[in-house]
């Protein structure tokens, strides 16, 4: 488990389609072409490459920093993060053959789970852990069921995880939604907690460059 401070890194937040995203519009969620984009508050955006800028070490961006859609600015970034909590593990199906004293441990698949605290600024992330917690359904639509049937690669988010430095992107594909609390503190400030969970084997990058190659079947 690592926990990093909201100040260390920048975390970005996309669907796993290219031409979707999901928005918060009138306290309910809604899937919107990249193309239709009209100012919404943004969930997440598609998985798509809008920035045409650089960052202060002269790359060029991808799904961080401003976006742009249908001539309308948004941005992928969780704002005013708090803390991150970044836990990666795996689960195991324990083997025990007759006259052996050690266990086989054989591995199934990889666990890994992401927890986001941010101050409370909007209900955004009410409305997508009530009524998106998979992200889009492929297509036009948000998906209403748990997925991960055999082939469904666009189901969940995909989230990014950059040290500040941009030295190295930690990305989770295929995210599902598992949890949200908010919380008061003695100091008067509301925060709030989104968990995602994946199973799909995360990938780090030594930079932004190919952070969109979409999941196979053969990963799920």
């Amino acid at each position: 488990m690592a926990y990093f401070l909201g100040r260390d890194v920048v975390v970005a937040m996309t669907t796993e389609d290219t031409d979707t995203m999901i928005v918060s519009a009138s306290n309910a969620a809604a899937a919107v072409q990249e193309g239709s984009y009209a100012s919404q508050t943004i969930i997440a955006g598609p998985m798509l490459d809008r920035n045409t800028g650089t960052d202060d070490a002269g790359n060029a961006e991808t799904i961080f920093g401003t976006q742009t859609a249908n001539s309308n600015t948004y941005s992928n970034e969780v704002a005013d993060l708090t803390g991150v909590d970044l836990s990666i593990g795996a689960t195991d199906e324990d083997i025990t053959y007759f006259g052996q004293r050690t266990t086989l441990k054989a591995e199934i698949k990889k666990e890994t789970t992401l927890t986001l605290t941010r101050k409370k600024t909007d209900n955004s992330w009410d409305v997508c852990f009530q009524e998106a917690r998979c992200g889009t359904d492929g297509g036009t639509g948000i998906r209403s069921t748990i997925a991960g049937a055999p082939d469904d690669v666009a189901y969940g988010y995909r989230v990014y995880v950059k040290m500040k430095d941009n030295t190295e992107v930690f990305v989770l594909r295929n995210c599902c939604i598992q949890g949200h609390s908010v919380s008061l503190n003695a100091d008067g400030i509301t925060e709030e907690t989104l968990e995602l969970m994946s199973y799909v084997d995360p990938v780090i990058k030594s930079a932004d460059a190919d952070l969109l190659t979409p999941t196979t079947a053969t990963e799920l």
